[in-house]
């Protein structure tokens, strides 16, 4: 390491130690919080159930529930984790981390290939490792870390193959194709289409596609390495291919507030709020990025071939791959602040290509330690109970403890939010009234309890309270 250290510049060095601070302290922080609701809570007990019962086929939204929102990867990843760890926060989040630093290890590598210097590659991985949303989103337990490790191989696969470094490149791209069809589905075609489509139609690029890439063997090895999932997945549970593939990705971008999810709501936001979501999952680069675009402008360099620095258009290559999410989300309703996620590589690749030709001061990098410095005291907040999170762990616990609780039915009225579910191991059992349960029972609720709700003949006592939420131990009142 002390070889590679006297080869670089002060800048490059102050990129090492940022990307090891930055995945040391998300390392560290893995298991110091709850799995939160809805995302995390509800993906992890998926996984949770997977480990459980050996299905690992079909994700399970419920037990004999499957859950055809998504393809199998989060589940896998973090199931892989429950069988190696036991079931915990920590084995949840770990193999998500491990897919986040696989990315950060391609970003590296297309930024040395391209430049042939160590500088840019720590660099690159260091800008990314230290953005806002991959840094949070990269060790948590969703599918947009795999998605990105999908698209990023994709990308980087068909980059190298375009330069013609050498023909197994182009089955790296299909092969990243695949990833994501496995993580996400088929909206990795629709990211790297747009990202292509954009950056081949200048300068007739596009004829030369078929040259640069296997494109029969290379469809041929991204179907073998995906197609037999779907087809298992449909036969499994009937209903799959046109709930996701209909629903999932058309309906849900395309009706604002679609109804038709089975597994949740639509999340409805105003048209072209995918451009602030960027704006704050960047930071604190975004201001970095622009402060390049408007030095290169009062130069008078901002061209395609000054900015590029190369005549191979590398510059608006990734300018086409950051854009992509970017371009498809606009006109869509329905979306998530973890959607900008895949362009972020291209991001971080963009300014440190742009800082070999500007040599601004080292300063302006120590920026990255706002993230790392950021997480750590959200993480040390939540592990002590200085903000309340949004998780039924707390509560839970003491469930645990209590007499009988493995064998007393455990009832969330209305609503059982997903870490419920999880902190209870699938025991927690949500009913739409308890007029009608049988006692004894535990009964957790969000707010003091409506004894409306409750016949008359049964009794609840508080039993432990966690912020606003209540756990009653609820009796027949002869007993």
């Amino acid at each position: 390491m002390s070889a590679v250290l006297k080869q670089l510049s002060p800048l490059g060095r102050l990129a090492v130690v940022l990307v090891f601070t930055a995945v040391a302290v998300r390392f560290g922080s893995l298991g110091l919080y709850p799995l939160m609701d809805t995302t995390e809570a509800r993906y992890g007990e998926m996984a949770r159930i997977m480990a459980e019962t050996g299905n690992w086929l079909t994700p399970m939204f419920d037990y004999g529930v499957p859950f055809w929102g998504k393809p199998p990867v989060f589940a896998w990843l973090s199931a892989s984790g429950f069988s190696l760890l036991g079931v915990n926060e920590f084995a949840a989040r770990m193999p998500h981390l491990l897919v986040a630093c696989g990315v950060l290890l391609l970003v590296g590598l297309l930024a040395h290939q391209q430049s042939r210097r160590l500088d840019d590659a720590w660099l690159a991985a260091a800008i990314l490792a230290s953005t806002a949303a991959f840094n949070v989103i990269g060790g948590a337990v969703m599918t947009d870390t795999a998605l990105t490790l999908g698209i990023t191989l994709a990308m980087v696969g068909f980059w190298q193959a375009w330069q013609q470094r050498g023909r197994y490149w182009g089955h790296v791209f299909f092969v990243g194709l695949a990833v994501g069809l496995m993580s996400k589905g088929p909206l990795t075609l629709v990211l790297v289409g747009i990202s292509l489509f954009l950056w081949l139609i200048k300068e007739g690029r596009w004829r030369l596609f078929h040259r640069r890439l296997p494109l029969f063997s290379g469809l041929t090895l991204m179907l073998a390495l995906a197609l037999p999932w779907y087809i298992a997945a449909e036969r499994a549970t009937p209903g799959f291919l046109d709930y996701f593939l209909i629903g999932e990705h058309f309906k849900r971008f395309v009706i604002s507030g679609w109804q038709g999810d089975l597994y949740g709501s639509a999340h409805q936001e105003l048209r072209g709020m995918i451009w602030l979501f960027w704006l704050g999952a960047a930071l604190p680069w975004t201001p970095v990025l622009f402060a390049q675009l408007a030095t290169l402008v009062r130069r008078g360099n901002l061209t395609p071939d000054s900015t590029d620095g190369h005549k191979d258009g590398y510059a608006g290559f990734l300018w086409s791959w950051m854009l992509a999410p970017l371009l498809l989300f606009t006109f869509s309703g329905n979306i998530l602040y973890s959607y900008v996620m895949p362009g972020l590589p291209a991001l971080a690749l963009l300014i440190s290509h742009y800082q070999r030709r500007l040599r601004w001061s080292v300063k302006v990098f120590v920026a990255g330690y706002l993230t790392p410095t950021l997480l750590t005291v959200v993480a040390i907040a939540l592990m002590n109970g200085w903000v309340e999170p949004k998780s039924q762990k707390n509560l839970l616990q003491t469930w645990h403890q209590l007499p009988n609780a493995t064998e007393v039915p455990l009832h969330y009225l209305i609503k059982r939010p997903f870490s419920g579910q999880f902190y209870s191991n699938g025991k927690a059992i949500e009913l739409n009234s308890l007029a009608h349960a049988n006692a004894p029972f535990y009964l957790a609720t969000r707010g003091s309890l409506d004894t409306d709700s409750l016949s008359r003949s049964v009794s609840c006592n508080e039993q432990a309270a966690d912020g606003r939420h209540l756990l009653y131990y609820c009796h027949k009142q002869s007993e």
